[in-house]
């Protein structure tokens, strides 16, 4: 046991040294990472994995760029499970990366999650974007991250997790038969999604932070998101505020309207109020229930739809004990 920790000893801090134990003081998030870290159910189940086993696959770390000590490329949720589990260090593998290759790799290892917001998303294929656009020396047309070409070959980094758990180093490999292709299509072949549904998370980047924390608690379509990020900063905000007071959340046809308007530029507070007050087509009577009444009852994980299908759930065991 004393060879083992002699082995990895944590006073070798130099690239490519292997598997070392590093303080977790040591170690800084990925600058603009876009993978939430919360304490939730599915975070303590690591804590309590980590427990049990320790911390099975090491964290992909490099030199901290910005300050002192290292930049987390891969292992976020693991170094805060083992400080939620109270451990004062973990193993890490230091490897030499530049920005783009340090980038493509932290996205590449958060997208193998089974469930991903669509705010991570959103973020995540811009960064991985912007990041192979630069490897493939691409025009430097930046207000559409999704028009340029690759014109060499994109240094990939795949199934990051297998790896480390297999080998104890990360393959860093060049992709061919990518030239002339466009990066918004290779990254479409890579995650199983389609082109288009790639330009539409990328606009959900441009909506204020209350809109878009709709969008991952699926209180709002991705479709009309998007519609809605075309308009501008003080318009979501005015909006954000209408949505709240009226209860009403606009569908696809509203938000295209919303969009048109402030290309217009003539949406103003009472063009949106009486958008929003629109009956919908099909819309039904309603009972609403303030969040801040029954929030507090589920767990914060919890999805509206699954609060919904539990009230329900709820509601019919109690019409067969009570309702004769």
């Amino acid at each position: 046991m004393a060879r083992k920790k002699e082995m990895c000893s944590s006073e070798n801090h130099e690239p490519g040294a292997g598997i070392v134990l590093m303080k977790l003081e040591e170690l800084h998030s990925f600058e603009g990472h876009p993978f939430k870290v919360e304490r939730n159910q599915e975070l303590f189940e690591l804590r309590c994995s980590i427990e049990k086993e320790g911390v099975l696959v090491p964290l992909l770390v490099r030199k901290n760029p910005h300050g002192d000590g290292y930049e987390i490329i891969a292992g976020h949720r693991r170094k805060e499970a083992a400080l939620w589990a109270g451990l004062m260090e973990v193993p890490v593998i230091i490897r030499e990366l530049d920005d783009d290759q340090s980038v493509i790799a932290m996205v590449d290892s958060n997208l193998q999650r089974e469930k991903i917001l669509p705010s991570e998303k959103a973020f995540a294929y811009k960064m991985r974007l912007e990041a192979m656009k630069h490897q493939g020396r691409a025009e430097a047309d930046t207000s559409d991250p999704l028009e340029p070409k690759c014109k060499t070959e994109l240094v990939n980094v795949s199934e990051l997790e297998a790896e480390l758990q297999k080998l104890g180093k990360v393959k860093i490999q060049k992709k061919g038969g990518a030239e002339g292709k466009r990066s918004n299509e290779q990254l479409a072949s890579m995650v199983g999604e389609s082109v288009t549904q790639i330009k539409r998370y990328i606009r959900l980047t441009h909506l204020i932070p209350k809109i878009l924390d709709m969008v991952d608690k699926e209180i709002l379509a991705i479709r009309s998101a998007v519609e809605i990020s075309f308009l501008s900063e003080e318009e979501q905000y005015e909006l954000h505020a209408v949505m709240e007071l009226e209860q009403s959340i606009p569908n696809i046809s509203q938000a295209n309207r919303l969009k048109r308007m402030s290309q217009q530029k003539c949406l103003d507070m009472n063009k949106i109020y009486e958008i929003l007050q629109e009956i919908k087509p099909n819309q039904k009577e309603q009972i609403k229930l303030p969040l801040e009444r029954i929030g507090k009852y589920f767990p914060t994980a919890y999805t509206p739809k699954q609060q919904v299908d539990l009230i329900e759930k709820l509601l019919k065991n109690w019409a067969k004990q009570n309702v004769k």
